[in-house]
């Protein structure tokens, strides 16, 4: 802490520390704020308010940087695989050899769900949206695992985070599976994680799951670029009721409704629901275009532009390729995803677009892979929560064995002033 931050309230001065992060952010420390003048701070949705100090990862929006514990996305998508960057995320660096296969082969003793949670999800009528049965499920399983996790233990903790990296990605997909109708599946513990994924939602008792290659690999690079995204709206939820000392499924399943809102992890949903519109409406993409420049037309093109990132997302610059690949292995002939580049071309191409900075996100690309796969569009968000848990786990872990304290915002009281009550009959 090298400067001061200094503050004047009628009339009188006040200081504060500052100091930097490893790149650069400049911060102010108004932790005494309160208690030294009397005010708080008023700063809606916490947008320049930082909560934590956190070693996880770095996000520039400005200049499109994302990167894992100093590591750069586009790296660890290019040369790394999702397990491997759970651990880097979770650890704090990348795995050895040796690391990497105890970490798998532990998670693995995990993947077997008490068969009673066969009862709960039984409960939920068919139509059930699978982000509500996931939330519902994941807080049901400290139900099955109630002793809680002493942080200051390593055993303990690790295997915690085992238990909850194996049975998570099951529960996962049987809302898929209650959504069809098909009997639930089980892990298969000689093979991969992700591919895994795609066997548990798909493989049905005619016919085993034949794995492809391309599909496994698009899917691998979507975790990654999903695994963790900074101090985020179910980010932030993971972190602030495990502060209270609530469990590690408890908090999963608080950060799993708050990523269900359509403000966060249901943007690439959304973006399927505008293709099925424009689809639905003649299938002309200029005509939405041109309504998507007009500033006195309400519509909004879906799955382009981002609230964090100024420039391009450099997540879509990834998975752009993995889509195109996926599209040209399955030979998918599918009108809305035709719109979807059409819709991709003229935003990379037109200058309205390109000035503005509003290019395909990760969610536009993200949206188009799970269609092409025959992923049903109330699942999307459950694939973002498959995604996301290793940084949930992460952020979790930190906050706990930080000390950090328990998460209580002030607020600005504007109700009524100190009145007499009126008894019922003079009212």
């Amino acid at each position: 802490m090298s400067n001061i931050a200094i503050l004047e309230i009628d009339g009188k001065r006040y200081e504060f520390p500052t100091f930097v992060g490893t790149e650069n952010e400049l911060a102010i420390d108004i932790e005494k704020l309160r208690s030294e003048t009397g005010a708080v701070t008023m700063d809606p949705g916490f947008k320049n308010t930082g909560a934590c100090k956190s070693a996880i990862t770095f996000l520039d929006g400005e200049e499109g940087i994302l990167r894992y514990r100093g590591y750069s996305i586009e790296q660890l998508a290019e040369q790394s695989n999702f397990l491997e960057v759970s651990y880097l995320l979770i650890f704090g660096e990348l795995p050895t050899a040796a690391q990497i296969e105890k970490f798998e082969n532990d998670i693995r003793k995990y993947t077997l769900v008490n068969e009673e949670m066969k009862n709960i999800i039984d409960g939920f009528p068919k139509n059930a949206h699978p982000m509500g049965i996931l939330a519902s499920l994941t807080s049901a399983l400290t139900a099955f695992n109630p002793a809680p996790v002493n942080v200051a233990k390593e055993d303990e903790l690790y295997d915690a985070i085992c238990k909850t990296m194996g049975k998570f990605l099951v529960i996962a997909t049987w809302t898929f599976r209650k959504n069809m109708g098909y009997p639930l599946n089980y892990y298969d513990n000689t093979k991969g994680y992700v591919e895994n994924f795609m066997r548990l939602m798909f493989e049905l008792p005619t016919g085993p799951y034949l794995r492809n290659e391309t599909v496994v690999n698009a899917l691998d690079k979507l975790f990654i670029l999903h695994a963790d995204h900074e101090q985020n709206c179910s980010t932030s939820t993971v972190r602030i009721v495990g502060s209270s000392h609530a469990g590690l499924f408890a908090s999963i399943s608080a950060g799993v409704s708050a990523l269900w809102g359509p403000l966060h992890g249901g943007a690439n949903q959304a973006v399927l629901e505008m293709l099925e519109e424009i689809q639905n409406n003649g299938g002309d993409a200029d005509k939405y275009l041109a309504k998507a420049k007009d500033k006195d037309d309400p519509f909004r093109l879906m799955g382009f532009g981002h609230r964090v990132y100024k420039n391009f997302d450099p997540r879509a610059k990834i998975i752009k390729k993995a889509a195109d690949d996926v599209l040209a292995e399955l030979g998918v002939n599918d009108p809305i995803l035709n719109i979807a580049k059409k819709l991709e071309e003229a935003a990379l191409q037109d200058e309205y677009f390109k000035s503005r900075n509003l290019y395909p996100n990760v969610d536009f690309y993200s949206g188009i892979i799970y269609r092409a796969l025959g992923i049903p569009t109330e699942m999307f968000t459950v694939l973002f929560a498959i995604g996301r848990l290793p940084g949930w786990i992460a952020q979790w872990k930190e906050m706990r064995v930080n000390k950090e304290p328990i998460g209580r915002p002030r607020q600005i009281y504007t109700g009524a002033p100190l009145r007499d009550f009126v008894e019922q009959s003079a009212r």
